[in-house]
């Protein structure tokens, strides 16, 4: 028996196939965290076809829909992306009648499952700052009727329900050790909170460090809100220091929920990003300090680093957003989130490999309105898509040390499979 067999047995010997096979599950397992939001408020966005590979291509397994768009849930069958998926205010007053909430969860969750990966429902945004009293009391009974139909339909325990929040929700949020609700939110607040304890679902807040940036440009340290290397602060009452604006609000987020009991409720960023281009008076608003936001970001997300308050929790963020949003209102910066543009190209450097352009709005035509070529160049799709080339892997300024722990083990596994092969 040579060294390699009494270190293996025969069945655990190393294959190629097998080497690949490891290399392909601890790449999905360091990739599994980033989450994306999906907004549509454009009229020339491209097929949900063509947006697959864009998705893999940033590595993210996670997509947030603020609808249930049938032709998106339909093209990411099979995919393994997961999805929370959305039902607007304006639907609320409908959707907390119990038969209409299982009519909808019917037609617009149960409908796609198994093949597409359904696992939450957001039921409104930031309803409660809104300040319409309606909207606000509409919130819970929605919520809790989604859930009654998903008990009824037996989908309870694979799909959850939540409602995001915006950051405005509270009262304080420095230092993060002193964050609490707003006064005037805490009881519809604990409301909601026993709804998510009961239910084991995720309390998701909206946060953007950009706004603190654009209200107070002069005071605010630019790289404390990018998550460049910076003196960062340190928290008065709990000591802990904080090196980015980001974990400092979610950790407000943290006290605020301590404050009334909920520790144990798990807390998730359900939309942060940081727009390329602004008007004149949008202080920050350009390419570079969105590409340093975003990517800076994501590495975070892929180091299974929690914040100072909750250091071994997983960090739950979904970028805001896949696209410009052409139709968006507002100031320039609400149409300019976008990692990549309408085309299918990046909105600014993110060390991906793209071959060509894609067609928007799936007219057939790409963005200058001439037709595509019928042949794919070398390493595309045939629809013309995009490649990750070997030389680009390794250039992925947005996976840093994704792709670094990705190619230490790819490296660890190749030593071992050649010193079995000797023995």
């Amino acid at each position: 028996m040579g060294r390699g067999e009494a270190l293996f047995p025969s069945s655990l010997r190393f294959s190629i196939p097998f080497f690949f096979y490891v290399l392909l599950i601890a790449y999905q397992a360091l990739a599994g965290s980033i989450g994306i939001n999906y907004g549509q408020v454009a009229d020339n966005l491209p097929s949900p076809e063509d947006v697959v590979p864009l998705v893999k291509a940033v590595g993210a397994t996670r997509l947030k829909l603020y609808d249930t768009d049938p032709k998106v849930l339909k093209a990411f069958g099979n995919t393994n992306v997961e999805f929370i998926v959305s039902v607007p205010n304006e639907y609320l007053s409908k959707i907390k009648d119990p038969a209409k909430a299982q009519a909808w969860v019917k037609q617009n969750v149960q409908a796609y499952l198994p093949a597409t990966k359904i696992t939450c429902i957001a039921v409104g945004n930031e309803v409660l700052t809104f300040n319409d009293t309606t909207l606000s009391g509409n919130l819970l009974p929605a919520m809790q009727s989604v859930h009654a139909a998903l008990v009824s339909l037996n989908l309870d325990k694979q799909v959850t329900v939540t409602t995001a929040h915006s950051l405005a929700v509270l009262e304080t949020s420095y230092p993060p050790s002193a964050g609490a609700f707003r006064r005037d939110l805490v009881d519809c607040i604990c409301q909601i909170l026993e709804f998510h304890v009961k239910t084991s679902s995720p309390f998701l807040i909206n946060a953007y460090p950009y706004f603190a940036y654009k209200a107070n440009p002069k005071q605010v340290s630019l790289d404390f809100v990018l998550f460049q290397p910076n003196p960062g602060i340190v928290d008065p009452v709990s000591n802990l220091h904080y090196d980015n604006m980001l974990f400092a609000q979610m950790d407000a987020v943290h006290s605020a929920l301590d404050s009334l009991g909920y520790k144990n409720v798990c807390v998730q960023i359900s939309e942060t990003g940081w727009p390329s281009k602004g008007d004149a008076d949008e202080a920050g608003a350009t390419e570079d300090n969105a590409r340093k936001y975003n990517c800076n970001l994501m590495k975070l997300m892929t180091s299974k680093k929690g914040t100072p308050m909750r250091p071994t929790n997983d960090l739950n963020i979904y970028v805001f957003a896949m696209f410009n949003e052409n139709m968006k209102p507002g100031p320039t910066s609400e149409r300019n989130y976008g990692l990549f543009k309408p085309d299918g190209t990046p909105a600014y450097p993110l060390g991906i490999n793209l071959s060509t352009n894609i067609s928007s709005g799936g007219s057939g035509t790409n963005s200058g309105g001439s037709t595509p070529s019928t042949s794919s160049p070398p390493g595309t799709s045939s629809t013309g898509y995009l490649s990750i080339s070997s030389d680009s892997a390794r250039q992925m300024v947005c996976r840093g040390r994704r792709t670094e722990m990705f190619l230490q083990i790819a490296v660890s596994i190749m030593l071992v499979h050649q010193l079995l092969n000797r023995v």
